[in-house]
């Protein structure tokens, strides 16, 4: 049953992610200074609504399935989402808090979306490794 929860955390995940990754960070690129100030305040507040139930929910699974069984699959995923709350933490949130402090330019906004390849990839595998998971047990 856990794994039908970590599926949709994590399928959830992705989906956000890539859209985020292919679409909602580089179009940072072509808003003037000002409109992307307005603009970025407005998409944290409600980006987060959506990304914080997912990440809460992802962590919950991945402490849960560890506490409940140490073995390859369970330790992998759960470092893996440590570490992806850990980057978010440390490198993107800072790096939002810059954009909307107004502090950016072009090659700030390229690096965001550069580094954000690391999170994508990441979420790309945690999804791959439940899909797996999922396919094993049916």
């Amino acid at each position: 049953m856990l794994e039908y929860f970590r599926f949709f955390f994590d399928s959830g995940l992705l989906i956000l992610i890539l859209m985020v990754q292919l679409i909602i960070y580089p179009s940072f690129i072509f808003y003037e200074p000002k409109r992307l100030l307005v603009w970025h305040n407005n998409y944290t507040k409600k980006i987060a609504l959506v990304v914080l139930p997912l990440m809460l929910g992802q962590l919950c699974v991945a402490m849960f399935q560890v506490y409940q069984n140490q073995n390859l699959d369970t330790v992998l995923y759960s470092a893996i989402v440590m570490f992806l709350w850990g980057i978010t933490l440390t490198k993107f949130a800072p790096m939002h808090g810059q954009i909307s402090e107004g502090r950016v330019d072009k090659e700030f906004l390229q690096k965001l979306v550069r580094l954000n390849w690391i999170r994508t990839s990441l979420w790309f595998l945690l999804f791959l490794l439940t899909l797996i998971k999922l396919v094993e047990i049916n």
